[in-house]
């Protein structure tokens, strides 16, 4: 049933091709963004990701002296 509604599409035959296109076209172009961009920029994001602020400020419980017996 499927096999004849899909067949009765007209240029249902292009649909695959396209998004195999946009498909490897997306990923070639990120690719290529990726060889071009700039290290340091990349390590500069990469290490304000990953910086919370921690280093910064002092947490309350720090303060606190453990009570160890």
């Amino acid at each position: 049933m499927y096999k004849n509604v899909l067949s009765s599409i007209p240029g249902i035959e292009l649909y695959p091709i396209i998004a195999l296109v946009l498909f490897f076209g997306f990923f070639a172009a990120l690719i290529i963004w990726y060889f071009k961009a700039d290290t340091h920029r990349l390590e500069r994001l990469s290490a304000d990701i990953l910086d919370d602020g921690a280093a910064t400020e002092q947490h309350p419980s720090s303060t606190i002296p453990s009570q160890r017996s």
